[in-house]
């Protein structure tokens, strides 16, 4: 069984990754991992096409430095969504002035609200959002099944946008489909439809990381003094 991993990078990075100082992760040597010969066959793998990385470009900001540089590798294909930005009014919530995070009542969060007019608080925002990255997950997800390019896809995501073209692809083509979820409380009908789940290895993360520097054309890109 050839085997393809997708990863959602965005979700990836904050279900796993965001807060630790293991973000400078090697990708392969993470799914190889992910998938040990213990649990799962070693001859499942196709060890030149068998991982295929989705992510999209960021912009840097003051708060959050971040490297866009990626590593050359055969085994990882990187394919780009968009990142778009927009001023929107949205409604407040509510916040604890001790603690400063949102209040919530009955599982929802609380609006804030107008002790005058009586009517929710809005505030001009300034949001940022990725666009068009879980469509190029899926559409790649779809076609590999349907060419039958591989025989299992290894999903990296708690994404449950992916459940229709997951089921599409087991359905029409037969595809297994493995989970690895970023965090545990990820979509319950995603980690349903998964024919196997691997949680990750929290613990190992540390000696998954790339070498510091990384040589790649000619080059060496170091870790980012940020993360």
């Amino acid at each position: 069984m050839d085997t393809h991993v997708y990863i959602d990078g965005f979700n990836q990075y904050y279900g796993l990754l965001e807060g630790t100082p293991h973000k400078w992760l090697d990708l392969e040597r993470f799914c190889d991992q992910s998938l040990p010969e213990t649990t799962f066959a070693k001859s499942i793998i196709s060890p030149r096409r068998w991982t295929r990385g989705r992510t999209i470009p960021i912009s840097p900001c003051a708060s959050k430095p971040i490297s866009t540089r990626s590593r050359p590798n055969p085994c990882v294909e990187v394919h780009l969504g968009t990142f778009m930005s927009s001023v929107i009014s949205q409604v407040v919530v509510d916040t604890d002035p001790v603690t400063g995070r949102y209040r919530r009542s009955g599982g929802k969060p609380v609006l804030k609200i107008n002790p005058v007019a009586g009517t929710s608080e809005k505030m001009w925002t300034y949001k940022s959002e990725e666009k068009g990255s879980d469509v190029n997950l899926a559409a790649h997800l779809l076609r590999d099944a349907y060419r039958g390019a591989c025989a299992c896809g290894v999903v990296i995501s708690n994404d449950s946008d992916l459940l229709a073209p997951i089921r599409m692809a087991k359905a029409d083509c037969g595809l297994t489909i493995g989970l690895v979820p970023p965090r545990p409380k990820g979509s319950v009908e995603l980690k349903r439809l998964a024919d196997f789940k691997v949680e990750p290895r929290v613990h190992r993360l540390a000696s998954l990381q790339l070498p510091d520097p990384v040589a790649a054309g000619g080059l060496a890109i170091h870790k980012p003094a940020g993360w």
